[in-house]
């Protein structure tokens, strides 16, 4: 048996409306309450991409007796924004948005989260804000810090005052395609590139707004959470497109942060890691096959 995979909303304490999906197979009813016999997938996206993203990898999820949750952040896919609230968008609301989720869905315990970039950056926060509830953590190519926490050009709020002053994410959209995604790949993958395309554009320009806020943020920063993980959840992988900029570098040093933090506990062993050749910045994308290979075989060891 498997549940309803239509897209639902959930209305948030702020009045907010979070879009979000669940599919694969059903937990056996229980009399004593929530059940989580079925081992569940959470899966968080990157910056302009709503849940659709994730669709081919959810297929294999499902192949593997996974149940998976999707959702959209703020102002992202079907969840709404509220433009009075977009300056306070922090990573912190949007680890709390998940937690009302989870909580609302009688979710006491998901088996793994998986997150690309600000995905995966709010599941560092979620995890470190809430130990035990999520048992493996997939780190997927995510900065470390703000970039005004370390004094380095923000290339977020020229992108926010560009989309304001269209009227639009277009363009935004055709910018992120370019550094997410090689040439070569692009001109192979037409069909995947024009589906990324109509997915990203589903994002609203206040909820790019809102979730670059929460880029910039000086208090965005996840190397003080790092050696936190250890005794938040039992394991954790990181894993990095090859071409995805300076990321294999400094996703190096995170996890091994993060690996000081299992040792010093006696975990040691716990943090693996994996870069998937040829991939750029959403490697579950185009690099599907290898991403697939390594995550998935995490979540079953």
């Amino acid at each position: 048996m498997s549940l309803n995979s239509t897209v639902s909303q959930l209305q948030l304490r702020d009045g907010r409306q979070l879009s979000y999906q669940i599919s694969g197979p059903a937990p056996k009813p229980s009399s004593s309450g929530p059940s989580d016999s079925i081992p569940t997938v959470l899966l968080s996206n990157s910056l302009c991409a709503p849940f659709h993203t994730w669709d081919h990898y959810v297929s294999i999820l499902h192949g593997h007796k996974f149940r998976v949750i999707q959702y959209d952040q703020v102002g992202h896919g079907g969840s709404t924004v509220n433009s009075s609230e977009v300056d306070g968008t922090t990573f912190n609301s949007l680890a709390n948005d998940v937690l009302q989720l989870l909580d609302a869905l009688q979710v006491r315990k998901v088996h793994a989260w998986i997150g690309i970039s600000m995905g995966a950056a709010t599941g560092i926060y979620f995890c470190a804000q809430n130990p035990g509830r999520v048992e493996r953590l997939v780190i997927c190519d995510t900065i470390s810090c703000s970039p005004n926490a370390i004094g380095i050009p923000d290339p977020f709020e020229a992108r926010v005052a560009a989309a304001r002053k269209d009227g639009h994410i277009n363009d935004i959209v055709e910018q992120t395609i370019v550094r997410w995604f090689s040439e070569p790949w692009r001109e192979m993958n037409e069909a995947e590139v024009q589906r990324m395309r109509n997915i990203m554009l589903k994002t609203q320009i206040e909820g790019f707004a809102a979730c670059c806020r929460a880029l910039q943020d000086k208090e965005f920063d996840l190397r003080p959470l790092a050696g936190k993980l250890g005794g938040a959840v039992e394991k954790v992988m990181l894993v990095v497109g090859e071409n995805d900029a300076n990321l294999p570098q400094t996703m190096a040093e995170l996890r091994e942060q993060i690996q000081a933090g299992f040792d010093s506990l006696g975990k040691g062993g716990k943090v693996r890691w994996a870069i998937i050749k040829g991939a750029g910045h959403v490697s579950v994308v185009d690099g599907l096959e290898e991403y697939s290979q390594h995550v998935t075989q995490f979540l079953e060891a």
